[in-house]
């Protein structure tokens, strides 16, 4: 497997102040940073944006939706763009024209795909459980046939895929005489303390994997 994806017209990136890559290691940094994707297709001539809960397994990215979703059975075999994205803070400059945004955008591209028979469905719904949350899935429910039936998957391979990356100060230092409040506002998003259901036992304490998952500052 090559260390970048290729480059072509619909995933090309401008390389302005090397924000750009094309690189895999960047472009699963990203992906598997974010907790949410957005799923953008064409069904009869119309686009659509989705946003959706994904997972990826190695160069394969899934999703899932309802079964009943007209959306998800017209997207199967299609060409598909899926976009994930996290802001990190307001770049606030001198003038108007020079505030930005830090942050962190992967736009990958490939061919929708039905996942089909329930126990391949059903490992891949464990996959997303276990990757969001490592160790939940032993301790749940068992899944039941009919909830099964109601969850549709689906997945692409990557075929092409880009990274932009912004991460830096003002660019207006130039302008640094200029009198008036330059830098960056830091933004995050993080994971707050969990709130019990209301039925639930007083004594029952949060799980080790969940509790580490809030202490450590991701989101997955």
């Amino acid at each position: 497997m090559t260390e970048s994806y290729p480059v072509t017209q619909r995933s090309r990136v401008r390389r302005a102040h090397e924000r750009g890559s094309h690189a895999r290691a960047d472009v699963y940094a990203v992906l598997d940073a974010s907790p949410l994707c957005h799923v953008g297709y064409v069904v009869d001539g119309a686009p659509y944006v989705t946003p959706t809960l994904h997972w990826r397994v190695g160069d394969r990215v899934y999703w899932h939706g309802s079964a009943a979703s007209r959306f998800l059975r017209a997207a199967r075999g299609m060409p598909v763009c899926l976009t994930c994205s996290r802001m990190d803070g307001y770049v606030m400059a001198r003038s108007a024209f020079s505030h930005s945004v830090n942050y962190r955008s992967a736009m990958v591209f490939g061919t929708a795909n039905l996942l089909e028979g329930e126990e391949a469905i059903a490992a891949a719904l464990r996959d997303m459980i276990e990757d969001f949350f490592p160790g939940r899935w032993e301790t749940l429910r068992p899944m039941t046939d009919q909830e099964r039936k109601a969850t549709a998957i689906l997945w692409m391979d990557i075929e092409e895929a880009s990274v932009k990356v912004r991460d830096a100060p003002p660019g207006d230092g130039a302008e640094g005489d200029y009198p008036v409040w330059a830098g960056v506002i830091p933004m995050r998003t993080v994971l707050d303390a969990p709130c019990p259901a209301p039925e639930l036992p007083a004594d029952m304490p949060v799980p080790e994997g969940l509790a580490a998952l809030v202490a450590s500052g991701r989101l997955r």
